[in-house]
């Protein structure tokens, strides 16, 4: 128990190679710091940018706290916890007392952008305890870490968009973040109408609790849900048709973009004035919205699909080779 002297990490190379290093430890905790042994780490697509940084990868991790700082009082030695990409901001400026902490004017600090040395692919981390979480005793550690990226993204434009019972809620693509959104959507009582470029996935989005699926290249011949859509969340990374999918909204129907592309965004001008549709961007979450949400997912049976591998450089690299060529299913752990 404490701090240990060297940390075991993974890390990414110039050449874009995963290599086991080893970090020095924190000497010394802050007051308001948790120091812990990981478990379990999530694989994410935002870990493949970073592979060509001389920084420790993952910022989906779960573990046991080992010791806390003079401060901290909501964590005690043994708790099961977990972290995501933002780490703190400055906790004084206005987004940050709001719990926006991702648009601290003083710039936050998160995975890729400072404190190089923590990150979740690694044996041991500190991390503020104001953004650090609880996991729920019937949540097991190897299906956590995907809440703390994939979950929160999914979750938190749910509730600040106001996803209600009854509304009918489109998503497009079943991967990491799809087979959850359907999930939480349908335990929000909503109607969730799966789309997806093949038949392959259909009885895997019915059973996760989609009520209609449609492949999306039957759109094009006219079939189309008989109902229209009071939402609809963008997962995959590839925009879709923007004109086929407006033609299915309700008026005043709300698009929220969640998959991560560096394409433009073009669309029809004219179908979204006449449907009066809104789009949305959502990235980021407060770190009480995130509590919320995996209270939510431990009463409702929310779990992510997941894939473990060993917690080591081979194990790593094979859970990037997967997440790269599409083949998982549908979230990486990694297991120390």
């Amino acid at each position: 128990m404490g701090l240990p002297p060297q940390v075991k990490v993974i890390k990414g190379s110039e050449k874009g190679k995963l290599v086991e290093a080893t970090v020095e430890g924190r000497k010394k905790l802050k007051p308001n710091e948790v120091a812990m042994r990981i478990t379990h780490s999530g694989v994410c697509g935002t870990d493949l940018h970073h592979l060509v940084h001389d920084l420790v990868l993952g910022h989906e991790g779960v573990g046991v706290v080992e010791a806390v700082g003079e401060q901290v009082t909501k964590f005690q030695l043994g708790d099961r916890v977990g972290f995501g990409y933002v780490r703190d901001g400055c906790g004084e400026c206005d987004h940050c007392k709001a719990g926006d902490i991702y648009y601290c004017d003083m710039g936050a600090r998160m995975y890729g952008v400072s404190d190089f040395d923590q990150g979740s692919f690694a044996d041991y981390a500190t991390w503020p305890d104001t953004n650090l979480h609880k996991i729920p005793d019937n949540i097991p550690s190897a299906v956590a870490p995907p809440f703390l990226c994939a979950g929160m993204t999914v979750f938190t434009p749910m509730r600040n968009y106001g996803i209600k019972p009854g509304h009918r809620v489109g998503i497009i693509g079943i991967g990491g973040l799809g087979h959850i959104a359907i999930q939480f959507a349908a335990k929000l009582g909503a109607e969730v109408v799966v789309f997806s470029g093949s038949e392959n996935k259909r009885k895997e989005a019915m059973d996760l609790g989609a009520k209609e699926f449609w492949v999306t290249k039957d759109l094009a011949d006219n079939k189309k849900p008989e109902k229209g859509l009071d939402y609809l969340l963008i997962t995959a990374t590839k925009h879709p048709d923007w004109a086929t999918f407006f033609d299915l909204m309700n008026p005043f129907g709300d698009v929220i973009l969640l998959g991560l592309t560096t394409e433009d965004l073009v669309i029809p001008y004219f179908p979204l004035m006449l449907r009066e549709i809104s789009i949305h961007g959502s990235l980021s979450s407060k770190p009480k919205q995130i509590d919320e949400m995996l209270a939510f997912a431990s009463e409702h049976g929310v779990r992510p699909i997941v894939e473990e591998f060993p917690m080591t450089e081979e194990g790593a690299a094979q859970a990037i080779d997967k997440l790269v060529s599409g083949t998982i299913r549908y979230r990486g752990v990694l297991k120390a």
